[in-house]
């Protein structure tokens, strides 16, 4: 029930029965279905996972250090297995920045109104119950909706500057 979709590499992406219930119209599930597509084609989760060998790869001389016997090497593992999920973090917030702007253009190019992208943002806020605390923050996986949505108005906004300066 929970109101989620996700991708694969390869292009297959899923979507739970509670975004096809949320969505209002087909323009809104178009809008989802064009933000996964965009991760997709962005190779969003090749990247992250490249990324996340070389730093496991680039740390694996700091395990054979020999600091502080059995828990010293512990704390060092969990450091930095904890460094490297906060850096793929990052990574994943600048994929969902850039897989919404992508949807927004695939669903301007498909002749579906980019606006439903707003409103599907603006209903999931609704749905929000609380907002993590300070630390919560850092392991959020996506941008905040407000800033999701006030960039998804700037794309649009841009989309049309183009479309108008198009002879």
């Amino acid at each position: 029930d929970e109101v989620n979709a996700f991708a694969f590499p390869g292009g297959y992406f899923y979507v739970n029965k509670g975004l096809l219930l949320a969505a209002d119209n087909e323009s809104e599930m178009a809008g989802v279905m064009a933000h996964e597509i965009s991760h997709v084609c962005a190779r969003h989760a090749t990247k992250r996972l490249s990324k996340a060998q070389y730093l496991q790869f680039g740390t694996l001389p700091l395990l054979f250090l020999g600091v502080g016997g059995y828990w010293g090497q512990q704390g060092i593992y969990n450091a930095l297995g904890l460094g490297i999920n906060l850096e793929l973090l990052g990574v994943t917030r600048d994929s969902e920045r850039e897989a919404d702007q992508l949807g927004i253009q695939y669903m301007w190019n498909a002749g579906y109104d980019p606006n439903s992208f707003v409103s599907f943002f603006e209903k999931l806020k609704a749905m929000e119950k609380e907002k993590p605390g300070g630390l919560a923050g850092w392991f959020r996986t996506h941008p905040y909706t407000d800033s999701r949505i006030a960039a998804a108005i700037d794309e649009q906004q841009d989309i049309a500057l183009r479309v108008a300066r198009q002879p």
